[in-house]
């Protein structure tokens, strides 16, 4: 707790301009080809706050909008505890994802605002992407660096609520019963595998079940 505090605390300092000038160097233009919304890799990272900006816009349930990762651990009683919240994905692609664009583009979350950069200690990290080193205005680099700085923010308040709610739990086997719990910055929230159709059955397949 107390390295996301001192971290945050830097967060806060961070200078936007010197990341704007390192986008800028890179250079990036959006060439609107989606491959980050499809194929098994776009896996989107949603803050409780955005699930419901999107369940919000579009009238879906937050179980429509999100679920949870499939990798966590399971509860001496079965049940599969897991962090945070992914947006819900259609076969391989973002459900969100429609006739060769974003159907939210307006409300999409901030990872896919920031993509392909992100900061990890305070540095800029960037992914792979086919928009790299194209020439970049100041004011776009000015303008997504400061969403980068409020990501890095957040994420890290994110990380810190979710760290005073969380309650531990004995660990056991893998198992079929059970329910599907998620920890996030809000709490603890129980719900039923019958969610998300489908979604048991890829986490068990994952641990061999």
């Amino acid at each position: 707790m107390n390295s996301l505090q001192q971290e945050h605390k830097e967060a806060l300092a961070l200078d936007v301009s010197s990341v704007a000038r390192q986008i800028q160097a890179i250079g990036f233009h959006c060439m609107r080809c989606c491959e980050c919304c499809q194929g098994p890799d776009a896996s989107v990272l949603a803050f409780p706050r955005e699930v419901r900006a999107l369940s919000s816009l579009t009238g879906l349930s937050w179980a429509e909008v999100a679920e949870p990762p499939q990798r966590g651990e399971f509860d001496r009683q079965g049940n599969f505890h897991t962090l945070e919240w992914r947006l819900v994905k259609s076969g391989p692609d973002c459900r969100f994802y429609s006739d060769g664009c974003c159907s939210v583009y307006p409300c999409r979350p901030l990872l896919c605002r920031t993509y392909p950069f992100y900061l990890a200690n305070g540095e800029l990290q960037v992914s792979e992407c086919r928009g790299l080193g194209q020439s970049m205005e100041p004011e776009a680099a000015a303008d997504l660096a400061a969403m980068l700085k409020e990501r890095y923010l957040i994420e890290l308040e994110e990380g810190r609520e979710l760290l005073s709610r969380f309650r531990d739990f004995s660990r056991g086997r893998p198992s079929v019963d059970g329910c599907c719990i998620v920890h996030d910055s809000e709490g603890e929230h129980r719900h039923s595998w019958e969610d998300w159709p489908g979604l048991r059955e890829r986490v068990m397949e994952v641990y061999g079940l």
